[in-house]
């Protein structure tokens, strides 16, 4: 037995460059049961990161009683991770649970039944129809629904209603990912694959805290780290992650200085002629582009700008630029912070030069945070239109409207479609007066919260909110309606490598919870919502029906389904897309042709300028002539809009611990998860600490402009200057009313946050604002930190350990089965 809670990546199975992963078989059950007690073990895949990773669910008695990793699958090949372990199952088993409606009466929630709560739902959206018309609703998701799901909601709120105010969280945590994709490449969709951590000479990780934010993913570096031929790493991330310990180069950069880092190894790769001049020749356009942008980022010039050493940058140049395979992979730590798109570009630069992409070792993974925000964004639920097609091209709009059996006016197409923080704005300027929230709470997780909850409570709003449980942000709903959670209901999604997984419902959800497609669907019939020839605009009967009707959606796309089915997904392992006649076994990677998906008629967008985000539009697009080639795009540096001062003189950043997810409303009703990261703490580097009279586990103010929070230190690994604050914590657990209420005891990170995006995919900047810290109170103890992670304390030996017990203990199992084996790489024309 291994106490995955003290060790998070469990028990080491070292391999060589070229071999396959070794299987390692994870499982936990409930106290007291062994495997003869299960009923029935059910396929499914883990959707607590955005790994993908394939896991069984054990039943007993019609409840779910503990999970294993699926040693057949190409994603994990048996391992999970402690979210997946511990909160995907106990997440939802919570007597916490919704389990009926609930309608606003006399300003208190009120339990009632489905006719209700959906006759009041379409009884406010018809008459704003008739008023105001479809711009009157907007649609705020999340990145943790099934495929089938976004899809009907993509087609409700497109077909249906005629609305651009659609958009999901993944707006806030890789939006910059597929703005990255798009600019580069000419469509969302990951090049590279996890099986070039087998095959690669290099790992640089660009803001991605792989260790804490795909833990599994990072068992498996770390098993090619103990092995032959061990790849080198290189780490961007200004805390001492786990990461950072196991990395050959660590460039702590100052938050918010990403593009001049980026410029400057750009220019040591050219400088020193390590470059593919014949790949750059046929396959990309705009070299002579990023000239005079990297030209002033000298490694000195770069040390100053960063707060990094200028041998460091040289020596991080000189891997990538003498490796034969490098991956990349990029996170928050770029996409959360200023110029993310332009940042984010910089790495396919990189690959582009070095003419490595398509290649096995050679991937760029620009990473999701969440298990389905690729799917969100190729079923349009967000900003973007099904099947990676481009608003601003007629030909993939009479698609659609085909394909739907609609007319092309209803579906929008005028103005790009409206992003997450500019629907809350509409909302709060009154002209968005239904607004819909499911699977998300934006309370909590929006920048500067205040404002936010202001938005949320104004009385025009009428708000419906879709969740498990009672959030901060149901609080404020009109009508809240339960919905059913992983394990208890059926459909498909797609993690961050393209693998698409199917998860069988192996439990029936509480009460009168419904699945989130049951939802939609029953919203569409009672909204009489029809096609031109007068069936019902969404005929479905259930999610296969759905997942078929996607499978025609994305035919001839980029991420196109339609050699897969619910039969294929079922017994053995997920499978990449494409899948079609021409890839019937799925696709590794993308690219290997050196052909782009940047033809003006195939290509999901038209490109933007990285510095304004004005459109390039198509004509210019179209003059332009990629034909198939990438592009190389960046910007002048800018740096933060908000930087330290004499007044706020500390840089404030936010990010995750391994132990939780999002708002922890599920991994927070965990035991395990819960005792190994219990209460919300910020982190400072001893240096600063000790100017202002610090210690470990003083309770401190952080002040910005915008709110403050309070918080007990910890005293870590983290550049000077630097204030790092978890954000998952907010109020729903607090045991003290006083704590409960942010007006009394602040103590979530985005109350300190800043309304400001990314000029391109209009994400949201967290990594950069400017505070202040004072005392508040001595230490009553330690900072409720893990010690396990980035969070560990800078002086080893004052703190306990942070261990998980006989409650935390996982059974591994090193078996000796064959791996298995990836798709052949096929070239992508």
């Amino acid at each position: 037995m291994v106490d995955r809670i003290a060790d998070i990546w469990g028990t080491r199975t070292p391999f060589a460059q070229g071999d396959r992963w070794p299987v390692r078989v994870d499982q936990v059950l409930a106290k007291g049961l062994s495997e003869q007690d299960v009923d029935r073990w059910v396929q499914s895949a883990c959707v607590l990161c955005s790994n993908g990773c394939g896991i069984d669910i054990a039943v007993k008695d019609g409840t779910m009683v503990g999970v294993r990793g699926r040693a057949m699958d190409i994603v994990n090949h048996g391992r999970l991770g402690p979210k997946g372990l511990f909160a995907s199952w106990q997440g939802v088993s919570n007597k916490d649970r919704l389990t009926q409606p609930l309608i606003r009466e006399n300003g208190e929630l009120v339990e009632t039944d489905w006719d209700t709560a959906m006759d009041r739902i379409v009884s406010r959206s018809k008459a704003l129809l008739e008023e105001k018309g479809p711009l009157s609703h907007g649609f705020y998701t999340s990145g943790q629904l099934f495929l089938e799901e976004y899809y009907a909601l993509g087609i409700i709120g497109k077909a249906g209603l005629g609305t651009p105010h659609m958009d999901g969280n993944t707006r806030l945590c890789t939006a910059t990912a597929a703005a990255a994709m798009k600019e580069s490449f000419g469509s969302d969709g990951q090049p590279g694959s996890y099986t070039d951590i087998d095959e690669c000479d290099a790992i640089f990780l660009y803001g991605h805290n792989m260790a804490e934010t795909q833990t599994v993913l990072w068992a498996r570096v770390l098993d090619r780290i103990a092995g032959p031929n061990r790849p080198m790493v290189v780490c961007v991330d200004p805390r001492s992650t786990e990461v950072a310990r196991h990395a050959d180069v660590h460039l702590p950069v100052r938050p918010g200085t990403n593009l001049a880092l980026m410029h400057g190894l750009i220019r040591e790769v050219i400088r020193n002629g390590w470059i593919d001049e014949e790949y750059i020749a046929a396959h990309t356009l705009r070299f002579e582009d990023l000239a005079d942008k990297i030209e002033p980022w000298t490694p000195e010039a770069v040390a100053a700008e960063c707060g990094v050493d200028a041998a460091a940058v040289v020596e991080a140049a000189r891997i990538f630029g003498t490796s034969q395979r490098v991956l990349s992979t990029v996170l928050q730590g770029f996409y959360q912070s200023a110029q993310a798109t332009a940042s984010s570009c910089q790495v396919n630069n990189l690959h582009l030069l070095r003419g490595m992409i398509g290649k096995p070792g050679c991937g760029i993974l620009q990473m999701n945070g969440q298990p389905t925000a690729q799917n969100t964004r190729e079923a349009g639920a967000d900003g973007d239109l099904p099947g990676f097609r481009n608003w601003e091209n007629p030909q993939h709009i009479k698609q659609l409207a085909e394909l739907w059996d609609v007319d092309e006016l209803v579906i929008p197409h005028w103005a790009p479609p409206t992003h997450a923080a500019q629907i809350f704005r509409y909302a709060e300027q009154g002209s968005i007066k239904f607004l819909w929230i499911s699977a998300t709470n934006p309370a909590v997780s929006m920048p500067q919260l205040p404002r936010i909850r202001e938005i949320l409570a104004k009385p025009e709003l009428f708000l419906v909110v879709q969740d498990l449980y009672l959030t901060e942000t149901t609080q404020y709903a009109d009508v809240v309606l339960p919905a059913a959670a992983w394990g208890e209901k059926t459909g498909t999604f797609t993690n961050v490598n393209r693998t698409v997984h199917l998860s069988e419902q192996a439990v029936e959800p509480p009460g009168q919870a419904r699945s989130d497609l049951r939802i939609f669907l029953d919203y569409s019939r009672r909204m009489d919502f029809r096609t031109k020839s007068g069936r019902p605009l969404l005929d479905w009967e259930g999610p296969e029906d759905g997942f078929n009707a996607w499978r025609e959606c994305s035919k001839g796309r980029l991420c196109d389904y339609t050699g897969l089915s619910y039969e294929r997904l079922r017994g053995g392992s997920g499978i990449p897309w494409p899948v079609n006649e021409k890839h019937p076994n799925g696709t590794d990677r993308l690219y290997g042709d050196g052909v782009f998906p940047t033809q003006a008629d195939a290509a999901e967008d038209y490109g933007h300028d990285l510095a304004t985000g004005a459109t390039v539009g198509e004509q210019a697009y179209k003059a332009m002539a990629p034909n198939g080639r990438a592009i190389f795009k960046t910007a002048q540096y800018q740096g933060a809009h908000e930087t330290p001062d004499g007044e706020y003189p500390f840089r404030y950043t936010t990010g995750r611990t391994a132990y939780h997810f999002h708002t922890r409303t599920k991994t927070g009703r965990s035991p395990q998860l819960h005792d190994a990261a219990p209460a919300m703490w910020v982190e400072m580097a001893e240096s600063d600490a000790g100017a202002l009279g610090l210690g470990e586990g003083d309770m401190i103010r952080v002040e910005s402009r915008r709110g403050h929070l309070f918080a007990p230190v910890r005293i870590a690994n983290i550049r000077t200057g630097t204030v790092f604050a978890p954000f998952h914590y907010g109020y729903w657990d607090a045991a003290d009313p006083a704590e409960a209420d942010p007006q009394q005891r602040p103590r979530a990170a985005n109350e300190l946050t800043l309304t400001e995006w990314d000029p391109v995919s209009k994400q949201p900047v967290y990594k950069t604002a400017a505070v202040r810290v004072t005392k508040v109170a001595d230490a009553t103890g330690p900072a409720p930190a893990p010690t396990t992670t980035a969070s560990r304390p800078a002086r080893a030996g004052r703190v306990l350990a942070t261990v998980g017990g006989a409650a935390g203990e996982v059974s591994e199992t090193i078996a000796p089965t064959e791996p298995p084996a990836a798709p052949r790489d096929e070239v992508r024309s």
